[in-house]
């Protein structure tokens, strides 16, 4: 699968060569923050997978957790692109709103519904989970 994908503002520009390990709608409160107050659409690749062909990305790590997730995102616009976890190494997690298609997301899974909200919606028929499958 090859994809390409940009930030709001056009600085960055991105391109994944590679299949999905996995694509996912994550309800955690984390990911509420930095969406703004949804589930975070996310597909997840092999890091190898992903190249910037345009600017470069800066970095957030909150430096109050033990194991925090790295977010990549345009310094100049604000927009985040993608993210690491300790949890997948080896692995990027990209926002399937930075993609220039996006329709090729389709979620196969929800997770951390233990902190879902009321108004986010959970599509019929995929699997979901309070935590993170095991």
């Amino acid at each position: 699968m090859k994809l390409t994908g940009r930030c709001y503002c056009g600085d960055i520009h991105y391109e994944i060569d590679g299949e999905a390990q996995a694509s996912l709608h994550c309800h955690c409160r984390e990911c509420q923050y930095i969406s703004g107050g949804n589930p975070a659409a996310l597909m997840i690749f092999p890091l190898e997978a992903f190249r910037l062909t345009q600017g470069e990305m800066k970095q957030f790590r909150r430096s109050d957790l033990e194991r925090p997730v790295t977010r990549h995102f345009c310094e100049n616009c604000g927009t985040g692109l993608a993210s690491e976890t300790p949890n997948r190494p080896g692995s990027i997690v990209i926002k399937v709103g930075t993609l220039d298609d996006p329709s090729v997301f389709t979620p196969a899974v929800a997770i951390f519904t233990c902190d879902k909200q009321a108004f986010h919606h959970i599509p019929d028929g995929i699997p979901a989970f309070e935590k993170r499958p095991g």
